[in-house]
């Protein structure tokens, strides 16, 4: 019925001791309700001019702990600004309400906003008995479980359960890895309160989105997150290395890229637009400042990747 008036003549429709109600804004509409059996209820904001309003405060998202949408049964538009907004962003919601009227209605709320879930993404820390490392792609299984992608070498010595860097927050543990002839690790995430995303973090909070997963290109440009530096200029120098570590360490077919690395960068993402390519294992100068590839020309780094321990195990990204 709502559908049928349309949105200029109608605003939504709620229940209201235990009837169905149709908010309209004419006496005709109301008529027309009523003669199909059902409940009217006239008011004062259609839902083209409460959604104009909706999408005026959309303008303003990213303001922390506020939250904003249409109410039917109220017929307006509800704003709810909880404790920790600033008074600057409570004058930016204000102004934009008072540009509405009566069809915005703002409340006070006591608390924070909080996921109840820890957030986990690619490129975020890892530990396990102070040993610090980053995790690589969030990747399932064909039934939806989900698992996260490391080094190898960060799992020997029994580091099998790891937590988040940040609030260290149990992840999972270990169901997999392989250090000598690869470099990877496959971590089961076991804490029902972590929400594994598909996608990676960058350094300054913002977020990429990872839905694709494939073998590198030579001299394809590629880019890295880790925990501890990021480099979001580089390319492939060689699809397929035998890399000699200084510890000793062997592996083969390893991707050779111009991207800088430092300690805890481990496992990070290397990938390119929204494809997952690799698994940091390492590089050199892992103790210089890293950031840039074009600033320094001489740094390199290694990966494991990413498609062979997909193959492997049966598992892909989301």
């Amino acid at each position: 019925m709502a559908a049928s008036l349309g949105d200029d003549r109608t605003a939504g429709v709620y229940h209201q001791g235990g009837r169905l109600v149709v908010a309209v804004t004419d006496e005709g509409a109301a008529e027309v309700v009523r003669n199909a059996g059902g409940t009217p209820q006239v008011v004062a904001h259609s839902a083209a001019e409460l959604e104009t309003a909706h999408s005026r405060l959309d303008e303003l998202a990213g303001i922390p702990n506020t939250s904003w949408g249409v109410d039917p049964s109220i017929n307006q538009v509800s704003v709810k600004i909880y404790d920790g907004v600033s008074p600057a962003d409570h004058a930016r919601i204000e102004r934009v309400a008072a540009d509405h009227g009566d069809a915005v209605r703002l409340e006070r709320r006591s608390g924070d906003l909080e996921h109840t879930a820890y957030a986990m993404r690619g490129g975020l820390g890892i530990v396990s008995d102070d040993y610090m490392c980053s995790a690589g792609f969030n990747v399932q299984n064909d039934s939806g479980e989900k698992f996260m992608l490391t080094a190898g070498h960060c799992t020997i010595g029994g580091n099998d359960t790891w937590y988040r860097y940040s609030g260290t927050i149990k992840l999972g543990s270990v169901v997999d890895w392989s250090f000598e002839p690869g470099d990877w690790a496959v971590i089961d995430y076991t804490n029902p309160d972590v929400s594994p995303y598909g996608t990676i973090q960058y350094k300054d909070g913002s977020e990429g989105q990872i839905t694709h997963s494939r073998w590198v290109s030579d001299n394809e440009k590629v880019k890295r997150v880790g925990t501890v530096s990021q480099d979001l200029d580089g390319m492939v120098l060689d699809p397929s290395v035998t890399v000699n570590f200084e510890d000793g360490a062997t592996l083969y077919n390893m991707i050779e890229t111009s991207l800088c690395v430092r300690h805890g960068d481990s496992g990070g993402a290397m990938f390119t637009g929204t494809t997952a390519l690799g698994i940091n294992s390492g590089g050199n100068y892992a103790d210089q400042p890293c950031g840039n590839t074009d600033a320094q020309p001489d740094r390199v780094s290694f990966y494991h990747p990413v498609q062979d321990v997909l193959n492997k195990q049966h598992l892909k990204v989301y």
